[in-house]
């Protein structure tokens, strides 16, 4: 995969892993700064957790997991529409989650959570309307394992992980960053529907 063509993204894969790093290996305080609360959000004014919590995750597997998505369908997202489209499509992604979340969980005092998930599924979902006929390879699966496939898994599991929560994983930020990624095609490039469509029937 080409980084050439894609600074946004870049910028957003780099930026993601070292300061999630950092704040799982070397700074707890950078870690609790960073967690999106619900409760508090509007209370204490913490306005700026939408950013940094999309910035951090709750451990390493929670970041290679969300990167490892990032990276497979970012990065030719972002040559196919442009930057500031796809700029404008991360922010959106994150956005409608954190809504989700905060509508969810705003009487909860105790809820607090991580990760890009919302960002990335908004991601996810555009580039397979985009690109329907796109694959990926995932070690040690011997066989490309066809977008849309991977999206219905992915979405599978987060239903899963929200029914069983642990740690500070935002699971229910995945549906409405798809929502989100689904929405932004159908306003931005409504006829990627009718390709669709006319391959499928």
């Amino acid at each position: 995969m080409s980084f050439i063509g894609s600074p946004a993204a870049t910028l957003i894969f780099f930026a993601t892993i070292a300061i999630s790093l950092l704040a799982l290996y070397q700074s707890p305080r950078l870690l609790d700064w960073s967690l999106f609360r619900p409760y508090w959000f509007l209370r204490r004014h913490q306005y700026a957790t939408v950013v940094t919590s999309a910035l951090v995750h709750a451990d390493l597997m929670h970041l290679i997991f969300n990167m490892m998505t990032f990276y497979f369908f970012a990065f030719p997202l972002e040559r196919y529409i442009g930057t500031f489209w796809f700029v404008v499509l991360y922010a959106f992604g994150l956005l409608v989650s954190h809504a989700g979340t905060w509508f969810s969980h705003r009487n909860n005092p105790e809820y607090q959570c991580l990760g890009a998930s919302g960002a990335i599924s908004a991601v996810l979902f555009a580039s397979i309307m985009y690109f329907p006929d796109q694959s990926l390879f995932i070690i040690p699966i011997p066989v490309p394992i066809p977008a849309p496939l991977f999206a219905v898994g992915y979405l599978a599991y987060t239903y899963y992980a929200s029914k069983h929560p642990h740690g500070r994983i935002n699971h229910d930020a995945h549906l409405g960053g798809a929502v989100a990624g689904l929405v932004f095609v159908a306003l931005l490039t409504p006829g990627a529907y009718r390709s669709l469509f006319a391959s499928l029937f």
